[in-house]
């Protein structure tokens, strides 16, 4: 099947709807917004700048930024030229910012807003050339608005072919130095156009764009898919602002993380605790208001389509969020499939908790150890510059994704990853991700990671949502209800013997997520380790009283 390229569906939206709106983007409390053709004449300008520069197509460019009108544009301006465009997390530190621009080769990054410049101030080397977006960011060798200014519209962009690499994506990683998946123009046409099913097209579309558009997910389903189903793109000023700004986009698409599901759950609950609101729902028409006024609170109203996508999210939250009219179709995707490869979408309330069916541009099967491959338009092309990667991520033509999974009743369930098993000391495996969905149906813990390997019995880590985070005995006795609940649904090898509340969160600060929110098991082992070894007095303890212990 041959699928059109970005450009070409790019070209297409600027001469048939060139006034109409595409990117709004606040600044300063103020929005500004971009026209096709405005985004089309802007790209066309740096596009010209960066051929000025003297380089050359095939060079790569990276892009250091959070979420932004000029990410989009820097992004099209590369591809306009011939170029390949290498995306580098905000929030990256020093070292894997110098890993991914020597790795890369990139001869000039594109550098927008940052939460924190240390860390680039450190990473680049002299000389190298930064071309700033007009936000404070770290100084530059030229600006993005000067360019706009100093040159003319490209006339004749590149016209790529579908084999074309499109861009570089360094995979986040939960271990390790990332690897850098090359993507073809073919394999993002492919994901980004089977994806457009997502959308009515007969109505306007409004979505926001907020989680990292260096990873493939933001970039191919909400960046590329804008352009393959033309729909208005909302950016977030900051976090602080982020609540107003969904509610001035209103979205009818609203995609996000379990880590972001979870803490809008806390929030709600820290104001109308869950028993309460539940009983509120079953009252016929109270219960409509309620989940409406709750709606509108988010900025949610007038969304037609909500997802989950990234990590594997408790089916419990899930259900806990359709009672309230929001429902969330959950997807499944890689890096090295170029984004969106299934999905329970059409929403059915019979599937969820699982991903659903693949997308047109993919085929799946389970190897005979369960693990899930994948083939198709949209699977990657090789790992750069590492050919014993590449070859032993295929067996026989097909992508050996890593994750465990099921396939009943025509649709695909994820249940952790090949790697992430452990053996207790009985000598029996246990898969943590299961066991973590049962116990998030506690609307209380925010973050949980289960490990026991060598213990006789798996242990789970908790943190709680910030509203309770301090120790009572109503927590605790949750908590001990929560355990004998999970418990009873478990395998005896698999049943939980402790609950350890931590009093640290999770975050990339301190390394125990990756920038999509993930948790980095390798980490929180070394973190809470020496609890493997350890016996307990009781079945629910914090980390404060292990010192008593």
């Amino acid at each position: 099947m041959e699928y059109r390229l970005p450009l070409a569906e790019f070209a297409n939206n600027v001469a048939r709807h060139p006034n109409q709106l595409w990117l709004h983007q606040p600044d300063n409390r103020e929005w500004r917004t971009l026209t096709w053709a405005q985004a089309d004449d802007q790209a066309r300008r740096i596009a010209a700048g960066l051929l000025a520069q003297g380089f050359e197509k095939g060079d790569r460019i990276a892009i250091f930024a959070k979420n932004s009108a000029e990410w989009f544009i820097a992004d099209l301006a590369i591809m306009m030229a011939g170029m390949i465009s290498v995306p580098i997390y905000a929030t990256a530190g020093t070292s894997m910012i110098r890993h991914v621009m020597s790795h890369s080769e990139a001869k000039a990054v594109f550098v927008g807003k940052l939460d924190n410049t240390e860390a680039a101030e450190r990473a680049f080397e002299k000389g190298t050339q930064i071309i700033t977006f007009p936000y404070p960011t770290l100084s530059g060798t030229d600006k993005f608005t000067d360019w706009l200014e100093r040159y003319g519209p490209l006339l004749k962009v590149n016209t790529p072919a579908a084999g074309d690499t499109f861009t570089l994506v360094y995979t986040s990683g939960s271990t390790g130095l990332p690897k850098g998946v090359v993507l073809t123009y073919e394999n993002i046409a492919a994901a980004s156009g089977s994806a457009v099913t997502l959308h009515d097209k007969s109505i306007p579309n409004r979505s926001m764009s907020y989680l990292p558009l260096a990873h493939i997910t933001e970039r191919s389903v909400v960046e590329i898919l804008s352009i393959y189903s033309p729909q208005e793109i909302f950016f977030v000023e900051s976090l602080d602002t982020f609540i107003d700004d969904v509610r001035h986009a209103r979205p009818t698409t609203f995609v996000s993380v379990p880590r972001l599901w979870t803490k809008f759950q806390a929030q709600i609950l820290a104001q109308l605790p869950d028993e309460k609101l539940q009983k509120l729902l079953k009252v016929p028409l109270v219960g409509k208001l309620v989940s409406k006024k709750i709606r509108k609170g988010l900025g949610l109203s007038q969304s037609r389509l909500c997802a989950s996508g990234s990590a594997p999210i408790s089916p419990g939250i899930l259900e806990w969020y359709d009672r309230l009219g929001i429902s969330i179709c959950e997807g499944w995707g890689m890096t090295e499939t170029a984004g969106l490869s299934c999905a329970n979408f059409p929403f059915d309330r019979k599937s969820l908790g699982t991903i659903g069916t693949a997308q047109e541009c993919v085929e799946m099967k389970l190897s005979n150890e369960g693990e899930v491959l994948i083939r198709g338009a949209a699977v990657f092309k090789e790992y750069y510059k590492n050919s014993q990667a590449t070859e032993d991520a295929f067996v026989d033509g097909w992508f050996r994704t890593g994750d465990r999974g099921v396939y009943e009743n025509g649709v695909w369930k994820i249940i952790g990853r090949v790697k992430e098993q452990f053996k207790t000391a009985k000598g029996k495996y246990v898969a943590p991700v299961p066991i973590e969905s049962l116990l998030a149906r506690n609307a209380d813990i925010e973050q949980v990671c289960v490990m026991g390997i060598g213990r006789k019995q798996p242990l789970a880590i908790v943190v709680m949502n910030e509203q309770i985070r301090h120790r009572s005995d109503d927590v605790r006795a949750k908590l001990q209800k929560t355990l004998q609940e999970v418990n009873s649904e478990l395998e005896s090898h698999e049943r939980l013997d402790h609950i350890v509340v931590s009093e640290e969160v999770w975050g990339i600060e301190n390394d125990m997520l990756t920038p999509t929110l993930k948790i980095k098991r390798n980490k929180l082992e070394e973190r809470y380790g020496e609890y493997l070894t350890r016996q307990f007095s009781g079945t629910v303890v914090w980390e404060s009283e292990l010192e008593h212990q």
